[in-house]
């Protein structure tokens, strides 16, 4: 009775946080509504016996991706007035699109069919002497590696897209030669010198600067390599 009366809590105020998150006109609201969502979820897990998935949600995506999304909408200057000026123009296209998405919805729960009990005994008999964690990872890791192995690509070309997406070449961006850089051997850079005990490095010199200057190994075109060269020139007294 406890329980049941605790997942309708939990639910009640995750679907409602749900609701808010897109509904809201406020950002931070929103981000923080999600935050809300994520907590009721993991309670909802937590009453189902999965107690990994639930500190999952709270350690990685409370802790981490929610508070992110929070710091980088805090920091946009946001101009609510031009995101309000296209919806009138695209609201005909979202509303079609809301209705297929819906019309896909209600198809896919009219031939909702639920497993017999059977079956998901037979999923489970393997890794029932096992705790939650281990039957999670055992379970991913051994049945289902090949699909976690595409998430995993999948993610990696979202987020090297994004980067080639975002990427601007400035002026003042610093750029190695990578190949240069990887042909110097540290003789070429480092001077190790040996300081006995009871020693400062000023009777041995000082702290030494490097032998080369940065324009042995950046890019041509490269932001600093001139001022680096004359850096350089002033040193060696030429």
């Amino acid at each position: 009775m406890i329980a049941q009366l605790f997942f309708y809590i939990f639910a009640g105020v995750l679907l409602f946080s749900a609701a808010m998150v897109i509904t809201v006109r406020n950002p931070v609201y929103s981000v923080l509504f999600l935050i809300l969502g994520f907590f009721n979820a993991a309670g909802l897990f937590l009453i189902a016996g999965a107690e990994f998935l639930a500190m999952l949600l709270i350690i990685v995506y409370v802790g981490a991706i929610a508070v992110l999304f929070l710091f980088v909408v805090m920091m946009l200057d946001i101009d609510f007035s031009r995101l309000r000026e296209g919806f009138q123009k695209y609201a005909f296209f979202g509303l079609c699109l809301g209705l297929v998405l819906l019309l896909e919805l209600c198809m896919a729960l009219s031939h909702w069919k639920m497993i017999p009990p059977a079956s998901v005994v037979s999923l489970t008999a393997n890794v029932q002497h096992l705790s939650n964690t281990e039957a999670l990872g055992t379970l991913v890791y051994t049945h289902y590696v090949l699909l976690f192995q595409a998430c995993g690509i999948v993610l990696l070309v979202a987020m090297m897209g994004a980067i080639t997406l975002t990427l601007r070449d400035h002026s003042t961006s610093r750029r190695q030669n990578i190949a240069r850089q990887h042909n110097r051997k540290s003789a070429d850079t480092l001077e190790l010198v040996t300081v006995r005990l009871g020693e400062s490095v000023i009777e041995h010199g000082g702290i030494l600067r490097p032998k080369g200057s940065y324009d042995e190994i950046a890019a041509p075109g490269s932001y600093g390599v001139e001022e680096s060269k004359c850096l350089y020139k002033e040193e060696k007294g030429e």
